[in-house]
């Protein structure tokens, strides 16, 4: 299993390849809570999302054997950016798998990174079905969303950078979907501070996380439909298994909670953040003052967002 020191060495490895992002703060937001929140930006990372650093740490540990033969990898988006930027700076070949309903602009900026794409049926069985395929007739390398130890150490850099930055804190919120980023926050997390909670978020829409922490029995996820189309992907054995450990608890929020968090970010922080990146200030604020007076890290997932409808408007 991932732990501390692994996170340290990742970071270590990559941190010339990521930005390292920056930490913000709303005072609008503590008044209102009577707490002080850090936002980790990750919407500020390169390609837009936290993926970036565990893509970066996977990558950087492939021999050269794998380096020529290329990688492949199923994602909706932000995951299959992460993977083509990073293949193109180490010049290797990238192939992304992507359900035919991804959003455009994640299809475009995936492209435009300099991966083949190839689309498939709107469901994981799929998804795994053609990197299967391509792997056995081209022998590619995976590079799993989440369900990779190096992928884990990679994320976990994000919630090191913040404590090591801010401090020791008494929460830390973060989005679960996959579970990759929430297991490598609450490996650091925990690594740095045992005594800091550390709070998932998943919309209600998309509660297999949630239903598989409380019942303790791992449930898929049957791509649900919610906004928060990043988390729509099941937590695996591997995941499932940290965040038992590590996670003090995983809560809900409903689709106008999302879309509220998402409007306060765009319009009194003057940041662009995805509707998944939005979820863990939703679950902060649905609880309000429960946590008050307390020290309150979040990450924000990324800021990949369509917004052809709205410019094309403008004309």
């Amino acid at each position: 299993m991932v732990n501390l020191t692994d996170i340290k060495n990742a970071h270590t490895r990559i941190k010339h390849m990521i930005n390292k992002t920056c930490v913000m703060k709303s005072r609008t937001l503590n008044k209102k809570l009577e707490s002080e929140i850090f936002f980790k930006c990750e919407n500020f990372q390169r390609v837009g999302v936290f993926k970036f650093r565990g893509v970066c740490n996977k990558i950087l540990l492939l021999n050269q054997m794998e380096r020529q033969k290329g990688v492949v990898t199923h994602s909706s988006g932000n995951h299959a950016q992460a993977v083509a930027l990073a293949s193109s700076i180490m010049g290797i070949k990238s192939v992304i798998v992507m359900p035919e309903n991804a959003p455009k602009v994640k299809v475009e900026a995936t492209r435009n990174y300099g991966a083949d794409i190839i689309f498939c049926k709107n469901s994981v069985k799929d998804r795994e079905e053609n990197c299967k395929k391509l792997m056995k007739k081209y022998g590619y390398t995976l590079i799993h969303p989440y369900d990779d130890d190096h992928i884990i150490a990679g994320a976990g850099t994000s919630a090191y950078e913040l404590i090591k930055e801010i401090g020791i804190v008494d929460y830390i919120f973060c989005p679960v979907g996959g579970g990759g980023l929430l297991s490598g926050t609450s490996i650091a997390t925990k690594g740095l501070s045992s005594n800091s909670q550390v709070i998932a978020v998943e919309p209600e829409k998309a509660d297999d996380a949630y239903r598989s922490f409380k019942n303790g029995k791992l449930y898929p996820s049957n791509y649900p439909d919610t906004i928060a189309d990043g988390l729509r992907t099941s937590l695996s054995e591997r995941t499932f298994k940290i965040i038992r450990k590590n996670v003090d608890d995983i809560i809900t929020v409903s689709e106008k909670e999302i879309i509220e968090a998402m409007k306060f970010l765009w319009t009194r922080m003057k940041i662009v953040v995805e509707p998944s990146g939005a979820v863990p200030l939703a679950g902060i604020i649905k609880f309000g003052k429960t946590h008050k007076n307390k020290k309150i890290g979040m990450i924000i997932s990324g800021g990949n967002v369509d917004l052809d409808d709205y410019f094309t408007k403008l004309h």
